[in-house]
């Protein structure tokens, strides 16, 4: 379990094929803190560390993975942020966040707002995934607060030291993210769902 508050990034600096398997080698400050078969939260997506050495370790994402995440879409040089799992004993600064993707979005557009930042997602609702507004979403492992939640589109506001401690500052019109949904509306909407509201 996660909470979305990004430790660090980490440097992709290579990908090797293995079958529909990709590797990942990343370069990272806290990466000597790392174990073998620890979960890391790279932009989100719960991947388990399995090599480590000095400041360099490896992940491997699976073809499903690579397929509903963003992930399949990046190349060497690329940051994401990570995130170890959340200690029994500590807080839980974000929000409830589980490191299984639901689905990417599109960034729209991207304004400067006087030292902060606005970005506009769009994503396919016919997955049935919703925001409500004021609540919580995770784009690439990063918790926020949804406002101006539409049927498929939300926007967000990112304050200057995450926009420049996470990778948004490199967040682009047209990129795609990760985005999990909070795990109590899932939950509520499944219900109402079952219960025919």
């Amino acid at each position: 379990m996660f909470t979305g508050i990004v430790e660090a990034t980490g440097e992709i600096l290579g990908i090797t094929s293995e079958g529909t398997n990709k590797t990942f080698t990343f370069k990272s400050d806290i990466a000597k803190e790392f174990k073998i078969d620890q979960s890391v939260s790279h932009n989100g997506v719960c991947l388990t560390v399995v090599a480590v050495e000095h400041d360099t370790y490896q992940v491997t994402a699976i073809e499903e993975t690579l397929l509903k995440t963003n992930l399949g879409q990046l190349a060497q040089g690329d940051k994401v942020n990570l995130e170890r799992c959340m200690p029994a004993n500590g807080r839980f600064d974000g929000h409830i966040v589980q490191g299984h993707v639901d689905q990417t979005a599109t960034c729209i557009r991207r304004e400067e707002r006087d030292g902060s930042w606005l970005f506009d997602f769009e994503y396919d609702a016919g997955t049935g995934n919703i925001t409500v507004e004021k609540g919580s979403i995770c784009i690439n492992g990063v918790s926020l607060t949804v406002f101006n939640s539409a049927e498929n589109s939300f926007r967000v506001a990112i304050i200057p030291y995450t926009y420049s401690f996470t990778n948004f500052h490199a967040l682009q019109s047209g990129h795609s993210v990760n985005l999990e949904f909070d795990i109590l509306g899932k939950y509520i909407r499944r219900i109402l769902g079952q219960a025919g509201v």
